[in-house]
């Protein structure tokens, strides 16, 4: 392709509103363009690295097994009633209406759809197993688009599932996918971390999400430097201590109520009392499907609401508003305490089972209660760990400190059983003719923040710096001036000798100066530089560029294309 004719749009600056590198330097680049929040229209370079990366992925599912289908975008109301996502999945799955009024879901994942396909037909058990994957865009009404493609509300996702008879069999079928997104990630230039995961509106059993560690990324990562141990925030698990709570409750205290004018927070508490966060319970009002749960969690702790939502089986949870909270506690926000709450539920994390003498609020507006102690001041219902992880908890397989990162997810692949085929129906005559739901398993992959990943991790200063199995072209020949007609032809031989031999390459034939070439060049960040100048057509040395390691070489102009072509074998 020749930039003169290429829809190449590049920008000097940063577009308004773009928050990380990726999101930065595709629209920079002329990747993308935005046409509404959430809303990416792929250009003619982002394509061709969009299709390369399907390419990569269609590749290590057929190599695993799998067999492509494209199944409809949307998908009927009854279908998600009958799985019991219609009302679970919330506010994301946008739904529409036809011309007779009936009431359709855009897919933001196909469980529902695959699961009908299935159950019509797969009959028997000589039919598994079976992995059935499709490239195909997907729709979620994100509240909050943002990152670029990273989090959009219209996406390209490769969302592949298994069908099996038995538990072992499925185990199989998740390490084939297991195995094929190792190699996906890796041949598009990426080291990723496959971690323990929450299964949220999917289901499941068990799921794996890789992350691409990055600091740009939304998930927080912890893991283990010993053992490999790692999970995101909210599945991670540390070792527990030994219960000091007995020892420690022989020295209570009396209880105690003083006044904290207009002291809410944890900080402006511990601040006027003189004391540490870990003195502190926060009482934290949730509505649950419809009724109000107190929790109980150390002032230094933060909730984890996955394990809460596991634990109470809560379809919809939230924190409750300064209505809910005064109607509950009698006090405004801030001063809510465990002490004297009636006819409510009220579930304790472990780690405050174990205080003592803590501080919380005494459901009076300004006021405090000191030397709290459970049982001899309240009853809890429940005592569970329902915390997240924090710096110095050690891992709950070795005992090392757990360490702390950010990462990108760009995979997710969930052991589901019978959730959907159980519902939907989806089942197989074993060999002794009794009918049972088919195991089932959940493999997908973000293709559009694949590629915003990738950029994450391969850029510097300049702009990209694509691997080369998902580059746009493998080569840019730059003519730094292109009004010099011998600069031009070799420019020109160059090109067509490349393209006989079917190497990828763009040319950079504008009549703009070098400078502006040379930082285009840069920004899109092609592997392999072919700089044509005046030294090539005066002392017959072309100059090749990698654009990664910044190594040059000086070529004569009849070892250029065998050079080339030696660069691109040593890359792959």
């Amino acid at each position: 392709m020749r930039m003169s004719q290429a829809l190449i749009p590049t920008l000097k600056e940063s577009p308004a509103g773009a928050e990380i590198i990726s999101h930065k330097l595709m629209i920079r680049a002329g990747l993308t363009r935005m046409l509404s929040s959430g809303l990416y229209s792929w250009l003619p370079l982002g394509y061709k690295v969009l299709r390369k990366v399907e390419d990569i992925v269609r590749e290590e599912m057929d190599r695993a097994g799998g067999q492509e289908v494209l199944l409809p975008i949307l998908s009927p109301q009854e279908l998600w009633q009958q799985s019991g996502r219609w009302d679970l999945y919330g506010p994301e799955l946008m739904r529409v209406r036809d011309r007779h009024d009936r009431i359709f879901g855009l897919g933001p994942t196909h469980e529902e759809v695959i699961t009908d396909l299935a159950r019509r037909e797969i009959g028997s058990y000589r039919q598994l197993p079976i992995i059935l994957y499709q490239i195909q865009t997907k729709f979620r009404d994100e509240i909050r688009p943002r990152f670029g493609v990273m989090r959009a509300r219209e996406f390209r996702m490769k969302d592949a599932y298994s069908f099996d008879k038995d538990s072992e069999g499925l185990e199989k079928s998740y390490q084939k996918m297991y195995q094929a997104y190792c190699r996906i990630f890796t041949r598009c230039g990426l080291d990723c971390r496959a971690v323990e995961a929450d299964t949220g509106p999917i289901g499941g059993e068990i799921s794996h999400e890789f992350m691409v560690l990055s600091d740009s990324g939304e998930d927080e990562v912890i893991y283990c430097d010993g053992c490999g141990y790692a999970a995101n925030i909210n599945r991670a698990e540390y070792a527990k201590g030994r219960n000091q709570r007995e020892e420690v409750r022989i020295q209570t205290k009396p209880l105690k109520k003083v006044k904290t004018p207009g002291m809410k927070t944890i900080e402006e508490v511990t601040t006027f009392l003189k004391c540490k966060p870990e003195n502190l319970v926060k009482t934290l009002i949730y509505g649950i499907d419809g009724r109000p749960v107190v929790i109980l969690i150390r002032g230094d702790h933060q909730i984890n609401e996955s394990r809460l939502a596991d634990l109470l089986c809560a379809r919809n949870l939230a924190l409750a508003d300064e209505d809910l909270i005064y109607k509950v506690t009698g006090a405004p926000l801030g001063f809510a305490g465990p002490v004297g709450l009636k006819g409510i539920e009220i579930i304790a994390d472990s780690a405050v089972a174990e205080m003592s003498n803590f501080i919380s609020g005494a459901n009076q507006p300004d006021m405090h209660m000191l030397n709290i102690n459970i049982d001899r001041d309240f009853k809890t219902d429940r005592v569970a760990d329902i915390r997240r992880v924090i710096p110095r908890d050690r891992c709950p397989k070795c005992e090392r400190e757990l360490s702390f990162t950010r990462g990108i997810e760009v995979g997710h692949v969930f052991k589901l059983g019978t959730k959907y085929s159980q519902r939907l129906g989806a089942t197989f005559s074993d060999s002794k003719g009794h009918r049972r739901p088919a195991l089932m398993g959940c493999y997908g992959i973000g293709i559009d923040r694949l590629i915003a990943a990738i950029i994450e991790k391969h850029h510097d200063s300049e702009g990209i710096v694509w691997p080369l199995a998902v580059a746009p072209y493998q080569v840019s020949i730059i003519v730094v001036n292109s009004d010099d007609s011998r600069q031009a032809d070799l420019g020109e031989k160059f090109y067509e000798q490349m393209v006989s031999e079917g190497i990828e390459v763009l040319l950079d034939d504008k009549p703009q100066r070098s400078g502006v070439k040379f930082k285009d060049a840069d920004l899109i960040g092609l592997p392999i530089q072919v700089i044509v100048g005046t030294q090539s057509v005066k002392k017959g040395k072309v100059e090749i560029r990698l654009r990664e390691s910044g190594q040059e070489f000086r070529v004569p102009p009849e070892d250029v294309l065998p050079k080339i072509k030696s660069l691109i074998q040593a890359a792959r």
